[in-house]
């Protein structure tokens, strides 16, 4: 590690009991860089070497006190309050440390004390500027990680990892379902990843994105002078990813012509290039999704259903965001530090109006419609706190589905019962202590509402 200069920003008046602190700070080995007034004109650069700021609130007049809240803002460094008993009655002063400061420490603080919180931020500032410096060359050199990762904490969600965890160990294929956005390819790469191919490659294709005439091509591959443009012998997917697993998204929109030769793969686990005669077997697991009802597309004659059998062997279910409306807020901050690069410094993160619209809001396009609303207020916003308007929701444009008040009330009361039971771990006792009910109140709403009674594994998979 890096041997880092001990050298902090000081605001404060050098008379009194704040210079005696401020001598006894320079006696331990640091060096104080001080900043006077007006604060609005200091200029605080990524340059500087100073890591961390300490303010003597105490000190501070009223103008100083306004100007200070942008500066700590501009300055993208933790700061450290100190504070008498009379500067935290005051709601100003108290806003100020509860919501931009990185710790509190009183005016007659222990200097040895005080120097060892001082070197904790430091180090702290010290990694935020390393991890925002790497992932402003991951993004310029496109080598960011996967666009979002798994998160929650609602039994939707705990449901769901478990499912993972327990068809990741078995080799049979899998079906996922959910609607668009929700992480389908996500949840592959998931099971994938728990598996005993782990270590092998993982593709991925989307049946619906390729043109009819490509697809067999891009499955089976094909041998050189097959047809037109076929100058040399190309690998399909599925013969690329031997040993490993294929996941073939929206296979709702696979060509009837081609279904039958997918089930033949599924069936012999050998496939033949086009233009060849030559069988090769491939050892590839198969993990498949759609947003569509296979079901129905059977009924239709849109799917065969000899198909769908062998790819419906395992099922996993990807909720929809409005099903666990309680990890929107979770999803929001998470994604707020997964891009944290892309912000202006002075944003610091969602409005209570913001997160209320978020939870109010249906999400037709799930998880991938937030990612997209949050990266694009964080650019957009040129507040302290996202808006509403930055995130592109009308408030009046909430709630426009019809609802009975039966429904309103069945809806809230799942919704309570999730939440409390999130809160509590699943333990039924707790839950309904909260909510003010007997343990027997808490299982009859659970089977009303075909909520599971065994509690999940886990309360959070990323």
């Amino acid at each position: 590690m890096e041997r880092m200069e001990r050298c902090c920003w000081w605001i404060g008046e050098p008379e009194g009991s704040s210079g005696q602190l401020r001598e006894a700070l320079v006696s331990n080995g640091w060096r104080t860089q001080r900043l006077e007034s007006p604060l609005s004109e200091c200029r605080l650069r990524d340059s500087d070497p100073c890591r961390v700021g300490l303010v003597v609130l105490d000190d501070l007049s009223v103008v100083d006190l306004r100007q200070l809240e942008p500066l700590i803002l501009r300055s993208a460094r933790p700061w450290v309050v100190v504070g008498s008993d009379e500067t935290m009655a005051d709601p100003d002063k108290r806003r100020i440390i509860v919501h931009l400061s990185h710790a509190l420490v009183p005016a007659s603080v222990d200097i040895a004390r005080l120097t060892i919180l001082l070197d904790h931020a430091a180090e702290l500032s010290r990694l935020q500027q390393l991890d925002r410096e790497q992932q402003a060359l991951a993004s310029a050199t496109g080598e960011e990680d996967n666009e979002y990762e798994f998160v929650g904490t609602t039994p939707a969600m705990w449901s769901l990892f478990n499912t993972i965890r327990k068809v990741g160990k078995v080799d049979a294929s899998v079906f996922i379902s959910g609607e668009s956005g929700t992480g389908k390819e996500l949840t592959a790469q998931a099971i994938h990843e728990r598996s005993e191919r782990s270590q092998r490659a993982f593709h991925a294709i989307n049946c619906g994105a390729l043109p009819e005439h490509l697809i067999q091509s891009e499955l089976f591959g094909h041998e050189k002078g097959a047809f037109t443009g076929a100058t040399q012998r190309k690998v399909g997917r599925i013969e690329a990813a031997d040993g490993g697993t294929l996941f073939l998204d929206e296979i709702g929109d696979l060509p009837l012509e081609l279904q039958v030769n997918l089930l033949r793969f599924l069936e012999t686990r050998c496939i033949q290039r086009v233009g060849g005669l030559e069988d090769i077997p491939v050892d590839v697991r198969v993990l498949a999704a759609t947003h569509v009802d296979l079901d129905k597309a059977v009924q239709a004659g849109r799917f065969r259903e000899d198909l769908y059998h062998r790819l419906n062997v395992l099922q996993v279910q990807v909720p929809a965001l409005r099903e666990h409306p309680d990890d929107i807020e979770i999803l929001a901050r998470f994604f707020f530090e997964r891009f944290s690069s892309e912000k202006a410094s002075c944003l610091k993160g969602f409005s209570r109006e913001a997160l209320t619209v978020m939870q109010r809001y249906h999400w037709p396009g799930n998880v991938r419609e937030l990612i997209n609303r949050v990266r694009r207020a964080m650019v957009m916003c040129e507040n302290r706190l996202i808006q509403p308007e930055d995130l592109g929701i009308e408030r009046r444009g909430l709630h426009r589905h019809q609802m009975t008040l039966e429904e309103v009330r069945e809806e809230a009361e799942r919704d309570a019962l999730l939440a409390a039971l999130g809160r509590n771990k699943y333990r039924v006792n707790a839950a309904a202590k909260e909510l003010g009910v007997s343990r027997v109140t808490i299982y009859r709403l659970l089977d009303k509402h075909g909520i599971s009674r065994s509690p999940p594994e886990e309360a959070a998979f990323c």
